[in-house]
């Protein structure tokens, strides 16, 4: 049964257009845009289920502390758009987070510096988050904001739970390790695309 979940789960992921998670600007500033918004590109979706595997491979606190360090950077980077802060590369390097934090989530070690890979995906989190503000007109700040924070928390979430289901199903972190090529080589084709 679960492996029927996987084969329905990964065309839906593939539906999605690289690099251009942008739901369109008549609803900017709801909630549901907010939400939509990293979910409507592979590479954001990719990217955030990579920061929860990496979370995984740290282990202990790491599972909460990696994903709230991305989702505070990130809320930075939001700020820093609406207050009209220029960035240079945002889709680029938002392209290469999801190479990146894959390969962190593929050779992490229990041993490996928690600070450096929340340094690593805070980084990254910055370009994801000012991609979400430069789509946003203040005004209508907080709604949309509230629904990114959601969808990006719940993609981390997705990202430990299959971490944690890879580890207990196999007992080895082999499974989570292919994850996380997996999602580098995804994040690696959109690129080359």
């Amino acid at each position: 049964m679960k492996k029927m979940h996987l084969l329905i789960l990964a065309p839906l992921l593939m539906v999605s257009t690289p690099a251009f998670a942008h739901v369109g600007h008549s609803d900017h500033g709801s909630f549901i845009s907010g939400f939509l918004h990293p979910l409507s590109g592979l590479d954001h979706v990719l990217a955030m289920v990579a920061v929860g595997l990496a979370a995984v491979m740290l282990g202990s606190r790491a599972r909460l502390v990696i994903p709230a360090v991305f989702v505070s950077v990130m809320l930075l980077g939001f700020a820093a758009a609406l207050a009209g802060v220029p960035l240079p590369f945002v889709e680029p390097v938002i392209l290469a987070s999801a190479v990146v934090i894959g390969l962190v989530a593929a050779i992490a070690r229990p041993t490996t510096s928690p600070t450096l890979v929340a340094a690593v995906v805070g980084g990254f989190a910055f370009f994801h988050g000012h991609a979400h503000g430069a789509e946003m007109a203040g005004a209508s700040a907080f709604s949309f904001g509230v629904g990114f924070v959601l969808a990006t928390a719940s993609l981390h979430a997705l990202g430990i739970g299959l971490g944690i289901a890879l580890g207990r199903l196999t007992q080895s972190t082999t499974a989570l390790r292919i994850a996380g090529g997996a999602t580098a080589l995804g994040g690696a084709l959109l690129l080359a695309s």
